[in-house]
C-alpha cells in the first residue's frame, strides 16, 4: 500500500533513449562537418560511394536517431495503451507538443525575415549590376499560377481531409471514415512532395547561384522536408487507427498529427504568398 500511486502523473522508469539519442545527434552532426570538409577536387566529381564514404559517419548517426525516434514513441504508444496517459499526462503531452510547433514556426521566421531583408534591401557581393534589383538580375522566377498554384490545392485538400478524419473520430466515432480521411491525406501530401521535385529540377537556378536561390531553396525546401515528416507521421497514425487505438476521448497522437499538419498548410500559404507571388 505504501507504493500505491495516488495521483495523476505517469512516473518514467529510467530510460536509454536519451543518451542514445544525444550520441546519435552528435554523431550526425560530426559526420555532416567531416563530409563538408572531405578532401575531395570538386562536389562535381563525387561519384555515389565517395559520398557515402564522406558521410558516412553522418549516416551512421542519422540510423540512431531514427533508431531513438521509432524506439522511443513506440515505447510512449505502449504507455498510452497501458493505461498511463492520465487525462493530466495528456494536457501535458499537448502543451509539450504546441511548445514544439512554436519552435517550427519560429525556426521559419528566420528564413522568411531573411527573404524580406533581401528583398526590401537587396544589398550584397554581387555585381553593381544585381545590387538594388529583386529578383537579382539573370534570376528566371516559377510562375506562381502554375505548378505552385496546383501544389497549394492539393496541400489545402490534404488538409480538409485531416479534418475529415478528426471530425468522423471525435463526433461521430466512425473508424472507417477516419482510415478513408487518413488515407486520403497521405496520398495528397506524397502528390505535393512529387510536384515539388519535378518543380525543382525544372529550375533555372542552383543553390548556390546568389541570395534569391538560397533562400528560394532554404525556405521552400525545408517546407518540403516537414511535409515529408508530416506524411510518416501521419501513416502512423493510419497504421494505428487500423488497429484500433484511437477513440473519440483518447487521440493525442492523432491530434499531434493534424495540429503538425495544419501548420504546414499555414507555413505554405506564407510561402506562396510571399516567396512566389510577392517575391516575383
Amino acid at each position: 500500500m505504501a507504493h500505491a500511486k495516488n495521483h495523476d502523473y505517469h512516473v518514467l522508469p529510467p530510460s536509454i533513449w536519451p543518451l542514445i539519442a544525444a550520441a546519435g545527434a552528435f554523431i550526425m552532426l560530426f559526420g555532416a562537418v567531416l563530409g563538408m570538409h572531405w578532401p575531395d577536387p570538386t562536389p562535381e566529381s563525387f561519384t555515389a560511394l565517395e559520398v557515402l564514404n564522406a558521410y558516412k559517419f553522418a549516416l551512421i548517426g542519422l540510423v540512431l536517431v531514427l533508431y531513438v525516434m521509432f524506439g522511443w514513441w513506440s515505447d510512449v504508444v505502449r504507455e498510452s495503451r497501458a493505461g498511463d496517459h492520465t487525462p493530466v499526462v495528456g494536457i501535458g503531452l499537448r502543451y509539450g507538443f504546441i511548445l514544439f510547433i512554436i519552435s517550427e514556426v519560429m525556426f521559419f521566421v528566420a528564413w522568411f525575415w531573411s527573404f524580406f531583408k533581401n528583398a526590401i534591401f537587396p544589398m550584397g557581393p554581387q555585381s553593381p549590376q544585381v545590387d538594388g534589383v529583386w529578383p537579382p538580375a539573370g534570376i528566371e522566377t516559377f510562375d506562381p499560377w502554375h505548378l505552385p498554384l496546383i501544389n497549394t490545392l492539393i496541400l489545402l485538400c490534404s488538409g480538409a481531409a485531416v479534418t475529415w478524419a478528426h471530425h468522423a473520430l471525435v463526433h461521430e466515432n466512425n473508424r472507417k471514415d477516419l482510415i478513408n480521411g487518413l488515407t486520403l491525406a497521405i496520398g495528397l501530401g506524397a502528390v505535393f512532395t512529387l510536384v515539388q521535385a519535378y518543380e525543382y529540377s525544372d529550375a533555372t537556378f542552383g543553390f548556390t547561384d546568389g541570395i534569391y536561390p538560397s533562400n528560394f531553396f532554404m525556405a521552400t525546401g525545408f517546407h518540403g522536408f516537414h511535409v515529408i515528416v508530416g506524411t510518416i507521421f501521419l501513416a502512423v497514425c493510419l497504421f494505428r487507427a487500423r488497429a484500433g487505438h484511437f477513440s473519440p476521448t483518447k487521440h493525442v497522437g492523432f491530434e499531434a498529427a493534424a495540429w503538425y499538419w495544419h501548420f504546414v498548410d499555414v507555413v505554405w500559404l506564407f510561402l506562396f504568398a510571399a516567396v512566389y507571388v510577392w517575391g516575383r
